[in-house]
């Protein structure tokens, strides 16, 4: 069996190369690799629910399916992320029931968003981590407490509590759009943070 890599959802940002669109940033359990993933604005919209911990006052399309796998006895084993072809991810589920396995065709997003809600785990190919994946490398620093580099200090301090809310969304927006995912994530936590205060 070829080489599968272990990923977790990192978040949503907004897609710079697509209107109207998003990307899903998946990050690899234990390593520095971030793939993103160009979705919609009803399945982005439908992971972020579950990011935020909101409950829709109807079920989703998404929360339908794991309805009916929870009264059927159907589980979601896992999202298999198995191929990238002309410009788009494939993936398929596992699903069990009964001593019995099915694999299902499905998009990666609207997969996403079912294993998000089952927390079932998602898979991917060492290839497609190695052809698709963006590397972000803390550097040693990270682990001795010192700071990486004058030039990453002076684009976003380690203290984000003196920037006002609307620089922290810029400077988000400028992340995003440079694909520094960690950074993107480090501002959206904070910008969070302060809004929940609010």
């Amino acid at each position: 069996m070829e080489n599968r890599v272990k990923l977790s959802v990192l978040g949503i940002s907004f897609s710079q190369v697509q209107a109207g669109a998003y990307a899903l940033i998946l990050a690899e359990e234990n390593g520095m690799r971030r793939l993103p993933i160009v979705i919609g604005t009803p399945e982005a919209q439908s992971i972020a629910l579950v990011i935020e911990n909101i409950t829709p006052p109807r079920p989703l399309s998404h929360d339908l399916i794991h309805s009916i796998f929870k009264a059927l006895n159907i589980e979601l084993a896992e999202v298999f992320i198995h191929k990238f072809e002309n410009g788009a991810f494939y993936s398929e589920l596992l699903l069990r029931q009964y001593g019995k396995e099915y694999r299902i065709d499905s998009r990666t997003s609207d997969a996403v968003a079912i294993a998000m809600r089952t927390r079932s785990p998602i898979y991917t190919t060492e290839e497609i981590m190695k052809n698709m994946a963006i590397v972000f490398d803390e550097g040693i620093s990270a682990f001795s407490g010192e700071q990486s580099s004058e030039s990453e200090e002076d684009k976003v301090p380690d203290d984000l509590s003196h920037l006002r809310i609307d620089a922290l969304k810029n400077r988000l927006e400028e992340a995003v759009k440079e694909e520094n995912y960690e950074l993107a994530s480090r501002l959206r936590d904070e910008i969070k943070r302060r809004e929940n205060k609010s």
